[in-house]
């Protein structure tokens, strides 16, 4: 972080790196990708694009994920804050920010860091990651965002109170992202289970259905899925959504 800690210009960057295992476990997964897709290739019964889309894909979000740890960093000035991403920027002016919140990461109360996100909510409801405003870069995220804060306060014409109107708008939105987070979870557990129905088909020397069944049967429960869901708890909010901070 740069700037005067007790002025409103900061900067937030990395200034620390992941923790030594994820690098291990990204590492582990790459090279199990690039073996699979050597076998894939090297098999005569089995079609090969498929296994440079997946390659393609693999690429991709290895320079997303190291062009993030360069690039990405969140600006505070007088005139409001910049999100910069890996490729764009956003930037959101004072009387735009209805609040900035400190909440627990998604994946849950897991031990690897960071395990505390700073998120701006717009006037819409709308949720946006201020990154490396964590537990990870910073020693204490809740003192700096409650300075932050206080430090914008002058540059405000709103207070920094609760608006019922914006507070229901943001819990029916974390409805809908709780909804297509478990769908995602479900399609990647259908993934799994059409896998080992394949595989239950090679052995027993029955035709494959592969864009079938790795493609079209998870998109589809994952659709059906994301939209019960995203009805059900967007008109009955779970506990854990209603309690937020």
């Amino acid at each position: 972080m740069g700037g005067d800690t007790g002025g409103i210009e900061r900067v937030y960057r990395r200034r620390r790196w992941p923790p030594g295992p994820y690098f291990v476990v990204v590492g582990v997964l790459c090279l199990n990708a690039l073996i699979q897709v050597e076998h894939t290739l090297d098999d005569p019964y089995r079609t090969g694009w498929a296994a440079w889309v997946f390659l393609a894909l693999m690429a991709l979000t290895v320079l997303r994920v190291a062009l993030e740890q360069f690039r990405a960093h969140t600006r505070v000035t007088a005139a409001g804050i910049t999100a910069q991403g890996t490729l764009r920027s956003r930037t959101w002016a004072w009387h735009e920010v209805y609040d900035i919140r400190v909440e627990h990461a998604p994946r849950g109360s897991g031990r690897t860091p960071p395990q505390w996100l700073t998120y701006l909510y717009d006037l819409e409801g709308r949720r946006f990651l201020l990154r490396h405003l964590d537990d990870w870069q910073l020693a204490d995220p809740y003192a700096e965002v409650s300075d932050l804060c206080l430090a914008a306060a002058p540059y405000r014409s709103l207070t920094w109170e609760r608006r019922p109107q914006v507070e229901e708008r943001i819990l029916r939105r974390a409805a809908r992202r709780k909804a297509w987070t478990w769908a995602a979870y479900g399609a990647l557990i259908m993934f799994f289970a059409m896998l080992v129905l394949d595989i239950g088909l090679v052995a027993t020397g029955r035709p494959e259905h592969v864009f079938l069944l790795f493609v079209c049967v998870p998109l589809a429960f994952f659709g059906v899925l994301g939209a019960g869901l995203r009805w059900y708890w967007t008109n009955h909010p779970p506990r854990s959504l209603a309690q937020q901070p």
